[in-house]
């Protein structure tokens, strides 16, 4: 608990978290088992704006620590600062594959363009 910042939250119930606190929880209980890689799919999607950046500040400790993750994401501004590899998928296919800089500053296919003009 102490990893996702929550050692003062280790005695409070589930419906007494907020959503961001949860999803940390979730995180803490994924590393007690000492895993070797993480997945997470859209970990912030259900999360308010301002809890956002607890979960987001959390998975960057990881990153820091060496934790390798595969991370599906809409936070392209976290994926471009963490990421040692983007992948660009729609409607199930893998349209961009490649460091950060090439896929977000250098994308080669249009969907990916026109994607990374909303962001």
């Amino acid at each position: 608990m102490e990893t996702v910042g929550l050692s003062d939250k280790k005695n409070v119930y589930p419906e007494n978290l907020s959503g961001g606190q949860k999803q940390r929880v979730a995180i803490a209980r994924a590393l007690a088992m000492n895993p070797d890689i993480m997945l997470f799919d859209e970990p912030t999607s259900a999360l308010d704006p301002e809890m956002v950046g607890d979960v987001l500040n959390v998975m960057k400790k990881l990153v820091d620590q060496g934790m390798t993750m595969v991370i599906v994401t809409h936070e392209m501004g976290f994926a471009k600062e963490v990421a040692n590899r983007v992948m660009f998928i729609d409607d199930g296919y893998f349209l961009e594959d490649g460091k950060p800089d090439e896929v977000f500053n250098h994308p080669k296919n249009e969907r990916t363009k026109s994607f990374l003009t909303k962001y």
